[in-house]
C-alpha cells in the first residue's frame, strides 16, 4: 500500500515513523515550514522524511494547486493527516483510493476542533487520548477507525498529556495498520451529538482571574504551562507568567491569613495566589513576561506583591 502523508509536530513524526516501520510506502510528505517566532520544542517531520529519502513539500497557509495535482498523480491508497495544521480540501481527500485518515488528539467525539489536549486539561478531564478517523469536509466528524486512551493525572500539564497522546497516536496507528494494509478500514460511528467542539486558543486566553475557584485557576495554569505561552497575571505594572504551580498543601495554605486579598502574596518564603473560593495556589516558579525562562526570586516577587520577604 502507498500513502501521501500531511504531517507536523511530534505526532506527525511518530506516526510517520510508525507507517514506515509497518512497511507502508510513503511517496510524498507535506509539512509546514517552521515559524521562527514559535518555540521549536518539537521534532521535525521534514527531517524524518529526508532521512528516509522521501520527497518533501512545504505548505504554509494554503495548499497550492501544484501540490494537489502531485498528490492526484501519485494515486495513493491512503492520504494521512497527522497534526497537519490546515484542513485538507475535499478534492484532496478524494484522491485517496482507499481512505483519507486523520489523527486527532482526543477521544472523539469529545474535543473536536483545535487544541484538544489544552482544552481537556483546562476542563479538568481525567482521560483523553488519540483517535484515527475518516476525514471529511466537517472537521473531526468522520467515522472512528482506531482509538487509544491515556490518563490525565491531577498535576499533569498539557505538555505531559501531549507526550502521552503522542504515544497513544503511535499505538492506535500501529494496531490498525495491518488491516489498513489489506485495504480494510474498520469504522465506528462518530456520534457528534455525544461530543463537543472547541476553537483555537490565543496567548491572551491565559489571563488568570483570581476571582475564580482555585481548581479552575490551577487547571488553566496546567493547560497552558510552558512550552505553551503560560498563564499570567499583572501586578505592579508587570506581567508575570506562572511557569510551575500546585494547589497548596494545607500547611502551605495556612501560612496566608484568611483575611488576605485575592491575588499574589508572599508568606513563609512561598509565592501564593489566593482565589475567589478562598483556595490557595502555590506558585512554584514565576517569570517576568519580559524575561521568560528566568525564574524570579522571593525578594523580587515580594517587592512586586508589596511585601518584604
Amino acid at each position: 500500500m502507498r500513502a501521501v502523508v500531511f504531517a507536523y509536530h511530534n505526532v506527525g513524526v511518530r506516526c510517520l515513523r510508525t507507517l514506515l516501520a509497518r512497511g507502508m510506502q510513503v511517496d510524498l510528505v507535506v509539512t509546514h515550514p517552521d515559524d521562527p517566532a514559535e518555540a521549536q520544542w518539537f521534532d521535525s517531520v521534514a527531517a524524518v522524511a529526508r532521512e528516509h529519502g522521501i520527497l518533501v513539500e512545504f505548505v504554509d497557509q494554503t495548499i497550492a494547486p501544484a501540490v494537489l495535482e502531485r498528490v492526484k498523480r501519485l494515486e495513493p491508497d491512503y492520504v494521512f493527516s497527522f497534526y497537519f495544521r490546515r484542513m485538507l480540501p475535499v478534492e484532496l481527500l478524494q484522491a485517496a483510493r482507499v481512505a483519507a485518515l486523520n489523527m486527532h488528539g482526543s477521544l472523539l467525539p469529545k474535543y473536536r476542533g483545535r487544541a484538544p489536549v489544552n482544552w481537556a486539561v483546562l476542563h479538568g478531564e481525567a482521560e483523553t487520548g488519540a483517535t484515527l478517523h475518516i476525514m471529511q469536509a466537517k472537521p473531526d466528524a468522520g467515522d472512528i477507525v482506531a482509538q487509544q486512551a491515556v490518563p490525565i493525572l491531577p498535576d499533569d500539564t498539557a505538555k505531559d498529556v501531549f507526550d502521552k497522546v503522542t504515544v497513544a497516536a503511535e499505538i492506535a496507528l500501529w494496531g490498525v495498520l495491518p488491516q489498513l494494509q489489506r485495504g480494510v478500514v474498520p469504522r465506528q460511528r462518530n456520534d457528534l451529538a455525544q461530543g463537543s467542539y472547541f476553537g483555537g486558543r490565543k496567548p491572551e486566553d491565559g489571563c488568570i482571574d483570581w476571582h475564580r475557584h482555585a481548581q479552575a485557576i490551577y487547571n488553566l495554569i496546567r493547560a497552558v504551562a510552558p512550552p505553551y505561552p503560560g498563564a499570567f497575571f499583572s501586578v505592579s505594572g508587570h506581567r508575570l507568567i506562572v511557569a510551575r504551580a500546585r494547589l497548596a498543601q494545607p500547611e502551605i495554605a495556612a501560612l496566608l491569613p484568611a483575611a488576605s486579598t485575592l491575588g499574589l502574596h508572599v508568606a513563609g518564603g512561598h509565592a501564593l495566589g489566593k482565589s475567589g473560593d478562598g483556595g490557595i495556589v502555590h506558585l512554584l516558579e514565576l517569570w517576568d513576561a519580559n524575561q521568560p525562562g528566568i525564574a524570579l526570586n522571593t525578594r523580587q516577587i515580594s517587592e512586586l506583591a508589596g511585601h518584604t520577604p
